[in-house]
């Protein structure tokens, strides 16, 4: 595996990581302030299943956690392909600092869920109140922090 291919790896590592973050901030901001989970995640899997004509197999129930299930892996998904985008970039030369790493990557991972969402007019950001964009923000923010010191370490092993 070439020097680029290493990197893209190291994103990918780094990536998982930052998920896990995202994930445990926005578990806990739904633990101290009594929020239920965002339904955007299932809204955009049934858009997909509609506008592709592919169906999701069995029963009411089944089809419901099928749906629940490839929501939260859509989330996986844009967290791992957001972290291998950076580690390509870095693998490029691309070194930006802590706080240029942690904006960059956040912002990536957050434009990569929200905007299939809004393309498919599940959501739009635009109506949405300050409470709502905190709720997406700040989870991104701990992703990009803990993307870009994992991309670092990585990079050091």
């Amino acid at each position: 595996m070439g020097q680029l291919g290493q990197h893209v790896v190291g994103g990918l590592l780094a990536g998982a990581a930052g998920t896990t973050a995202l994930n445990t901030v926005t578990y806990l901001d739904m633990v101290v302030r009594g929020r239920g989970a965002s339904s955007t995640p299932e809204q955009t899997v049934e858009q997909i299943s509609e506008r592709t004509g592919v169906g999701l197999p069995g029963d009411e129930d089944a089809r419901s956690a099928r749906t629940s299930g490839l929501g939260a892996l859509t989330g996986i998904g844009a967290g791992l392909a957001a972290g291998a985008v950076y580690g390509a970039v870095r693998g490029l030369g691309w070194r930006p600092g802590l706080l240029g790493g942690t904006a960059v990557s956040g912002a990536v991972a957050l434009l990569a869920g929200n905007v299939p969402m809004t393309a498919l007019g599940v959501t739009d950001p635009r109506t949405w109140p300050v409470s709502s964009w905190v709720s997406d923000v700040v989870p991104h923010l701990a992703y990009g922090l803990v993307t870009a010191v994992t991309a670092r370490a990585v990079e050091r092993l």
